[in-house]
């Protein structure tokens, strides 16, 4: 059984993905979320029983169990993990939960190009702006 309660499959092209993640893990004293970036050479979501476009289109993790959440599901789990999941917690009640839940797979569209449009794109200039997600 892994150490670690969920692991997140995070997009280390998307410049609020990278600093999110490391906001997290900076939270994380007891190592209780891991991450893996899906951009990543050698990266393969068939291991996790996902495909590519499935892995660009939404974040996802996975419980130490095998189950996959995706989308603001993933994101209240890796907030829970590192004791946060408070911070979520509205947004599991029925309204927030659409809103939220809206607003996600809005940002994940689009993460790419708003990333690039604040000024956080990648830091050495390799990712690919505009890569269909």
């Amino acid at each position: 059984m892994p150490s670690w309660q969920f692991k997140l499959l995070y997009d280390g092209d998307c410049p609020f993905c990278r600093r999110e993640v490391a906001w997290l893990k900076r939270r994380d004293g007891a190592g209780r979320l891991a991450v893996e970036d899906i951009a990543a050479l050698g990266f393969d979501p068939g291991r996790y029983g996902l495909s590519r476009d499935e892995v660009n289109r939404l974040l996802h993790g996975v419980r130490p169990d095998g189950i996959v959440l995706k989308g603001m599901d993933a994101v209240r789990e890796a907030y829970r993990a590192v004791g946060l999941g408070w911070l979520l917690a509205p947004t599991r009640l029925p309204l927030l939960r659409t809103l939220s839940d809206g607003m996600y797979r809005l940002f994940a569209r689009n993460r790419i190009a708003l990333g690039n449009l604040a000024g956080r794109g990648c830091d050495d200039g390799s990712c690919p702006a505009g890569r269909a997600k």
